[in-house]
């Protein structure tokens, strides 16, 4: 057939940009050049488990949670841009390799003979080949008749869906293959004549797509590079924001701890208008009212404490003209009727107890003062024990365990004092045998006195050195002011030691120990402590 009298063939109209579901279910299609790398984790051995580390702070976990949040933001708007980026260049690509092979087509179709043999198929590969870029392989195929532009016409790349597809729809087709580690593009395209009718001439091209695939493998390094810069920045700013965050939590965490230690002038600047200026006000309205009531407290307390010096001084002159009455009365009372008698030697013995009382509070008010001061001399700790049990007639009712000696620096007057409280006490609510014991070590007096009565109730041993307080509630009345205890633990700590109290291990019977440091330091002003008479009480 000569060239004027067959009709003209043309090149068949673009095909859309994606080829037809058939088409690309036939191979699968690769999704990226290379595919984005993953983060190696090494698997957990078989029944390991990895130790959970949390982080410990504030600061960390705000850092910590930044960082994380950006990470989670540039992965994924990473991800993103990277998908869209990679499929704007395959469609590129694909769009370029249409337009290139319609326009070759389009220009050698003309003269090509309908049908052809075998010479003019491997021609016309040829010349296509030739006219597009890069020189990719070509296959013409015309029914049962295929050529190549070099290598072999069954080209696997070709793969028979393709061939299917392009021959049953009669319209361009594209699919993207793999061999190895190579991507390929293969766009089908049939040859039609003008008037649409179908010549049955397809023309296969197969263009590598390696500049594909290294665009979009530098696009993926450049990413991966500019991660840890991100999340440095991210850091950065996390350690700025979590600096502003935390200045004010660290301003209030030091003006709490000044008042705990009782700074109750401590306040807070408060900054800005957000929750933790809020925060900053509501902590200065409440230091406020606690520095307020501290203060009532404290004028309270005060006052107290000057009422009681103060009826306690005014009571001595008093009391010492009605303990001189009542020495007389005693001295009378075996002269007296009976009934006489025995009321004036009752008015005697309360108003002992009540002059022991007036000095109890002076001594109390002198410790509420911190007007109290140690007369320290050196002395025989065992002697003064004795001298204790001697005057107070207790030497056959008490039994000792005392070294010969036990050089110390104490206040004798106190620790006199002390010792008569807590033998006292243990013989008014004890039961014999009652024994004092001392021993010394490491620069340290150890006094125990120890009796075997019924003991203490463990609600009574946190109880034991309040002032007034009455182990048994039912008993009104003591023959000492309440006061013994607490003036002996008041002593012990002026001296720089302590007093404990205990039930008797392995038995009935309760335990006082008193611990003395045998060289205290000497206290301030001690000289000018006034004379005070020695008090005794009982529990």
């Amino acid at each position: 057939m000569s060239h004027a009298a067959r009709p003209a063939p043309r090149a068949a109209s673009p095909a859309p940009r994606a080829a037809s579901p058939a088409s690309r279910a036939a191979s699968p299609a690769p999704r990226a050049a290379h595919p984005a790398p993953r983060a190696a984790h090494p698997a957990p051995r078989p029944g390991r488990r990895w130790p959970r580390v949390a982080p410990r702070g504030l600061r960390t976990r705000l850092v910590v949670a930044f960082v994380l949040v950006a990470l989670l933001s540039t992965a994924t708007a990473t991800a993103l841009a990277y998908r869209e980026a990679r499929t704007a260049v395959l469609e590129r690509t694909q769009e370029a390799a249409q337009n290139d092979l319609r326009t070759r087509i389009a220009a050698l179709a003309p003269d090509a003979d309908v049908p052809p043999d075998q010479r003019a198929l491997s021609a016309l590969a040829r010349s296509v080949s030739t006219g597009l870029t890069g020189n990719p392989l070509v296959v013409t195929r015309y029914e049962n008749v295929r050529a190549a532009s070099a290598g072999s016409a069954d080209d696997p790349r070709v793969t028979p869906e393709l061939r299917a597809d392009v021959r049953a729809s009669g319209r361009t087709r594209l699919q993207r293959v793999t061999r190895g580690d190579d991507a390929y593009l293969v766009v089908g395209m049939p040859v039609t004549y003008e008037g649409g009718r179908v010549s049955r001439l397809e023309v296969f091209a197969v263009t590598p797509l390696d500049a594909e695939q290294r665009d979009t493998a530098a696009l993926l390094t450049a990413v991966r590079d500019g991660l840890l810069p991100v999340l440095g920045v991210s850091a950065v700013l996390a350690l700025l924001a979590a600096r502003t965050v935390l200045r004010p939590v660290r301003d209030l965490g030091r003006a709490t701890r000044r008042l705990a230690r009782g700074d109750l002038g401590t306040r807070v600047e408060p900054r800005g208008r957000d929750e933790l200026a809020d925060l900053a006000r509501d902590f200065n309205t409440t230091a406020d009212a606690l520095q307020t009531t501290v203060a009532e407290l404290r004028d309270q307390e005060a006052k107290a404490r000057r009422f009681v010096a103060d009826v306690s001084h005014e009571l001595r002159t008093p009391l010492a003209a009605m303990t001189m009455v009542t020495t007389v009365l005693d001295e009378e009372a075996d002269r007296m009727p009976p009934d006489a008698a025995r009321a004036a030697r009752t008015v005697g013995a309360e108003t002992a107890k009540l002059a022991r009382l007036v000095d109890d509070l002076m001594e109390m008010s002198r410790f509420d003062a911190k007007v109290a001061r140690l007369r320290l001399t050196e002395a025989d700790l065992a002697a003064t024990i004795r001298s204790t049990l001697d005057l107070r007639g207790w030497t056959d009712r008490v039994g000792t365990e005392l070294p010969d000696t036990a050089p110390a620096l104490i206040d004798v007057r106190r620790v006199d004092v002390t010792v008569a409280n807590l033998v006292g006490n243990a013989l008014r609510h004890g039961a014999p045998p009652v024994t004092v014991a001392l021993t010394t070590a490491h620069g340290v007096a150890t006094v125990t006195v120890t009796d075997h009565g019924p003991g203490l109730a463990p609600d009574a041993l946190a109880h034991v050195f309040d002032r007034f307080y009455k182990a048994e509630a039912a008993r009104t009345r003591s023959e000492g002011s309440g006061l013994g205890t607490a003036i002996a633990l008041e002593n012990a700590r002026l001296h720089g030691g302590s007093i404990e109290a205990a039930n008797r291990p392995g038995g009935p019977g309760a335990v006082f120990t008193l611990r003395l440091p045998l060289r205290p330091a000497p206290a301030e002003n001690e000289a000018h402590e006034a004379h005070e008479a020695p008090t005794e009480e009982a529990r």
